[in-house]
């Protein structure tokens, strides 16, 4: 059957429909990893966009299900230029057809990718449509595509009740905003008792558990429209507790305490993200999934928070550290999954700041 992928600016691309017959607007995003679809797709990040993967056979080592970075995939829909029908892995229980049919997740594939990549970077990210109707009006589609927006998509990804993970050492507090599995994983693998708290959980509350450290989660869309979490964070810096935030959670940090967010052009998605730890000078290879960074300009200059990671290829900020707090923050995902795991000694670090695996 054939789909077509229809951007705002005009474009059109006509392929093969993947996965459910059905229209989908969404914000056009793209991907660079090799590897890791399965991960991508079930990350809450990617709540509100569809998600072009560069790499251009995908698919070929099917699905495994354990690889899943949360209960259900988020994204709107899915691009491709060559979708595998035939997946090769010991480990592969399905396809992506399939997987993406039982979720109800449209998709185009049989694209020039590379193409649509070069306009995206070119021109920035924009919204599109996917549609199998070939008798589609472009003049009506298009003002309905520059209408649309993300919205509010943390209250649409967070768990709906609290979350124990035991464990014998430090007592974790994990803000849910859209929280990638391997975060409570990797911090559950070196002995820590995570609990999970949704995303709109009061300050109060948590501090009221005592934990001994908290973790600011990933997280889908604008920062600027977390209203009240915002307000709930300023509370939590506010508070002697030590507090390690990722993506989402790094730019919700900044505007907390009173720094400034910015929509990138195309953002940062993929596996191979350079970024510099300033206080070595070493370089470590990242994990990346966003598309709105921090201006750390403000922040440094009130001295609430130094510049401690930085993208070597954009030179974009990456990381802070807040002054006379025990406080880090930073862009990547130190958890990767999908993506290299130079940077996972950061949980270590935060491991150090609550005082070690008691």
């Amino acid at each position: 059957m054939k789909a077509f992928l229809i951007l705002e600016d005009g474009h059109v691309f006509t392929g093969t429909s993947i996965g459910a017959a059905r229209e989908v607007i969404s914000e056009i995003v793209f991907n660079t990893s090799m590897t890791g679809y399965l991960e991508v797709m079930t990350d809450p990040s990617y709540a509100g966009q569809a998600v072009c993967m560069t790499y251009p056979l995908i698919g070929n080592y099917g699905i495994c299900y354990e690889d899943q970075e949360s209960r259900k995939p988020w994204i709107d829909a899915f691009i491709v230029r060559e979708l595998s029908r035939i997946p090769s892995n010991f480990r592969s229980v399905d396809t992506i057809q399939h997987f993406l049919e039982k979720h109800d997740i449209p998709g185009i594939a049989g694209i020039d990718t590379r193409a649509l990549t070069k306009i995206l970077r070119e021109k920035g990210t924009m919204n599109g449509m996917i549609t199998v109707d070939e008798n589609y009006d472009l003049d009506a589609i298009i003002p309905r595509l520059k209408a649309y927006t993300t919205g509010k998509v943390v209250e649409k990804v967070t768990c709906h009740e609290k979350e124990v993970l035991e464990g014998k050492g430090p007592k974790v507090a994990l803000m849910d905003f859209g929280a990638k599995r391997n975060i409570a994983c990797s911090l559950n693998e070196r002995g820590c008792q995570v609990t999970i708290y949704p995303a709109l959980t009061p300050a109060e509350e948590i501090l009221k558990d005592n934990p001994d450290g908290i973790m600011l989660s990933n997280g889908p869309g604008d920062p600027k429209e977390c209203t009240s979490i915002i307000e709930e964070i300023r509370k939590l810096y506010e508070s002697d507790v030590p507090i390690f935030a990722i993506c989402l959670g790094h730019q919700l940090m900044a505007l907390a305490t009173g720094g400034d967010t910015h929509k990138m052009k195309y953002g940062h998605r993929g596996g191979n993200h350079p970024v510099k730890d300033l206080a070595t000078g070493r370089v470590y290879i990242s994990s990346q999934n966003h598309g709105y960074v921090v201006d750390a300009e403000q922040l440094e200059a009130k001295n609430i928070a130094k510049p401690a990671f930085v993208n070597v290829n954009d030179g974009t900020n990456e990381g802070m550290a807040y002054v006379g707090k025990n406080i880090f923050t930073v862009q990547f995902h130190p958890e990767a999954c999908p993506g290299p795991q130079d940077s996972s000694y950061l949980f270590d670090r935060f491991m150090e700041m609550m005082g070690g695996n008691r």
